[in-house]
């Protein structure tokens, strides 16, 4: 890991697959989001099951525990102010565009919860690729594309941090896991082992609130439970060179915020011009 003021932060993401920016959201700008996730939280709660409009996704699911828990939120900038302007701050620009330059668009806008006490909110091993789809959609996605994640919360090993597998990036896609929803199952040894990857040499992704981590589509990492008694949140903002992705919004052009405006575009949802209306769904992710 690295921090913002190193200039090999570049150099770290390429050769392990993952970097971290300490500090870059200040205490009030983490309080912002913070809120933030309140709000979409309770929303998700209000609903009961999972829902859509347009781009705007909300992952609801039962819960042993606490009976219904809220486990993701897609494109919540289309309606948040706060988190739309994070989408779009330069400084996520700066730190990505080293690696794959500041003409981008978007493809990932998400907010991810481990509430205390739940019941199942590991993610199993798995790499980003994955979710790209259709491939045919992205192209040199290994140079292509970085996800971030900033902190809203402390991300230790005892609240369910990302375990990351420095350099597995290298390897390209490993086609890693079943056809289960990686979100609906546990971090096990067995996965890697079947791809001849050493559980040994897993790394706790340890994060401060207002920290940034970004890692490779390639990089095999997974997160455990919640073991802790307050939340643990992630915003993930995902970018692709804008002339190596067929779906996304458009973020920054040489650099410069583009606001969303006009009919969103295809990214997740491929009906989402086609059935834009308010519906509840059952969707695997």
């Amino acid at each position: 890991m690295t921090s913002r003021t190193d200039s090999n932060l570049a150099a770290t993401y390429r050769t392990q697959g993952y970097a971290v920016a300490r500090g870059v959201f200040s205490p009030g700008e983490v309080a912002a989001m913070a809120a933030s996730f309140d709000r979409f939280y309770a929303e998700g709660l209000r609903l009961g099951r999972s829902w859509r409009r347009e781009n705007l996704f909300y992952r609801v699911v039962p819960d042993q525990n606490l009976g219904r828990i809220v486990r993701l939120v897609q494109w919540p900038s289309y309606i948040d102010d706060v988190l739309g302007g994070v989408r779009l701050d330069r400084r996520l620009c700066d730190l990505v565009s080293p690696i794959i330059g500041d003409d981008l668009k978007q493809i990932i806008n998400q907010m991810h919860w481990k509430p205390p006490g739940a019941a199942m909110v590991d993610f199993a091993y798995h790499q980003d690729c994955r979710f790209r789809r259709p491939a045919s959609a992205f192209r040199d996605l290994g140079d292509s594309y970085v996800q971030t994640g900033i902190a809203v919360d402390p991300h230790t090993p005892e609240s369910g941090a990302m375990r990351v597998l420095p350099g597995s990036h290298l390897r390209g896609d490993l086609d890693m896991g079943d056809e289960r929803p990686v979100l609906q199952q546990t971090m096990t040894d067995t996965t890697l082992h079947d791809k001849g990857l050493n559980p040994d040499d897993l790394v706790d992704l340890v994060l401060a609130p207002g920290d940034v981590a970004m890692w490779s589509p390639y990089l095999v990492h997974g997160s455990g439970a919640n073991r802790t008694a307050r939340d643990r949140r992630l915003y993930i903002n995902g970018y692709v060179k804008g002339d190596k992705a067929d779906r996304g919004e458009p973020a920054f052009r040489h650099g410069v915020p583009v606001p969303l405006s006009g009919r969103p575009a295809v990214i997740h949802f491929d009906a989402v011009a086609t059935r834009p209306e308010p519906h509840f769904v059952d969707e695997d992710y």
